[in-house]
């Protein structure tokens, strides 16, 4: 290993950034590097190689469309991050790095040989995208060219501004993409925008696309009950859920930018999420027009709860017939009680006329976040 790639590792493990890093195709001279250079283990979190089909759909949880593409690697970075996040020893900065490439083999090939080499963070999610000259370099060459990329990307997630020579050749194309998580936060907060979505890929839809499905929460944090209650409504209607998380609550002081940003990046690589400022479902529905919201029992129990409207029953009436005429509804999971019955929409007190708004979706998880952040911070997650 030369000097300048010594000192740029060794500043990396340095930097406080745990990072989980996929790589299928190339990018093993760069976890090669990076396992010996002392310090490793206060950066690699772990190191996934998802090298077979059946290994790399395992890994994202889907077939991608193609396996050496910008999205596919932006999702394999969505996954890392996610795991990165489960996996970190301490409260520090976490990254889900990733790389899916295909170079010179043993073989003749066809298409383009080329990389794309993804970033996950709250802030931001960055994406290089090399197209290489074939016939320029041999798989040695390739492999090193791949690995300084994803090595300059790194030391670029941990603010170094270090960075490893790279060598070009005409033939060569690189290009990279930054999606911006904080100017699109910063906005809604800003009250600049109703909403915005993120895909599982971390892009932005570039047309407003208003969701069939909707489970709203704080997600502090997100977990199992909210992922199973959203395969229930899907597996129920057959479509597909997306998440929202609002940055203002009915009851509860608005959430910070840091905080939104941290919330939202649970879902990386997973799942579609969207954000808005709207606090109360009325607001909801005239942003998301045709939307079926799936919420749990004692949210469904707020909906028609006077003291949410001022204390005002008119204003409550008002407000159900208003999301009616939106075209939405509930959908509400039941939940047990603490005498152990089991509460559904029929158990509710709704008003007169508007029964039809609440549907039940046959679904119970029991579980309690605020239950599962008291044992994140004893740590024994």
């Amino acid at each position: 290993m030369d000097t300048t790639t010594h000192k740029l590792i060794q500043a990396i493990h340095n930097s406080q950034n745990q990072i989980v890093l996929a790589t299928a195709g190339a990018g093993s001279q760069a976890l090669t590097n990076l396992l010996n250079v002392a310090g490793a283990s206060r950066t690699l979190l772990e190191a996934i190689v998802p090298y077979s089909e059946a290994s790399f759909t395992d890994f994202l949880g889907q077939s991608p469309e193609q396996y050496v593409a910008r999205e596919t690697a932006c999702l394999m970075a969505g996954r890392a991050y996610t795991r990165a996040r489960w996996l970190q020893s301490k409260n520090s900065a976490v990254t889900g790095l990733a790389c899916t490439a295909t170079i010179v083999t043993d073989r003749p090939k066809r298409g383009e040989h080329r990389a794309f080499i993804a970033a996950w963070q709250p802030e931001k999610l960055k994406c290089l995208s090399i197209h290489l000259e074939k016939g320029a370099r041999d798989r040695a060459g390739e492999e090193d060219l791949v690995s300084r990329l994803i090595l300059n990307l790194l030391a670029e997630t941990c603010n170094l501004d270090l960075k490893l020579p790279i060598s070009l050749s005409n033939g060569d194309t690189l290009a990279k993409t930054v999606y911006d998580f904080t100017s699109q936060v910063q906005a809604l907060l800003k009250k600049e925008i109703p909403f915005f979505s993120i895909r599982e890929n971390g892009r932005f839809p570039s047309i407003p696309i208003i969701p069939n499905l909707l489970l709203s929460g704080s997600f502090n944090p997100l977990h199992e009950g909210h992922l199973e209650m959203a395969q229930a409504a899907t597996k129920l209607l057959g479509k597909p859920v997306a998440f929202e998380l609002s940055t203002a609550n009915a009851d509860k002081p608005p959430l910070p930018k840091k905080t939104v940003l941290h919330r939202l990046a649970q879902f990386a690589g997973r799942h579609v999420v969207y954000a808005s400022t709207s606090p109360t479902f009325v607001k909801k529905s005239r942003i998301y027009p045709g939307t079926t919201f799936i919420v749990g029992y004692d949210t469904a129990q707020r909906i028609i709860q006077p003291r949410f409207y001022d204390g005002d029953h008119s204003s409550m009436l008002k407000a159900l017939s208003e999301i009616r005429g939106q075209g939405c509804s509930f959908l509400v999971a039941g939940r047990i009680d603490d005498n152990g019955s089991y509460l559904k929409p029929s158990d509710l007190l709704i008003p007169q006329g508007y029964q039809d708004l609440f549907a039940h979706l046959h679904f119970r998880k029991d579980i309690s976040s605020t239950e599962l952040r008291n044992t994140t911070q004893k740590g024994s997650r």
